[in-house]
């Protein structure tokens, strides 16, 4: 990994995007120091997409029972 302040990431951007597709270099870019984007590979991507679906299962359990049940509460009056 190789971070970067926002300038120089600027000036080098065509570099560090082909050392991304080549290398699989992961940049992070920072601005006023601090971490505010990142340069990664879509190779990165692809292999994380099916996880980062399946951690979001079950997270809205609860929201569409209540939702539901409030617009069932409507439809009686």
């Amino acid at each position: 990994m190789y971070q970067t302040g926002a300038e120089e990431a600027r000036k080098k951007l065509p570099e560090l995007l082909d050392r991304a597709r080549t290398e699989g270099l992961v940049t992070i870019i920072r601005k006023r120091g601090v971490p505010c984007a990142a340069i990664v590979p879509l190779s990165h991507l692809r292999q994380n997409d099916a996880k980062r679906l399946t951690s979001l299962r079950g997270s809205a359990r609860g929201v569409y029972g209540e939702v539901s049940n409030y617009i069932e509460n409507e439809r009686r009056w």
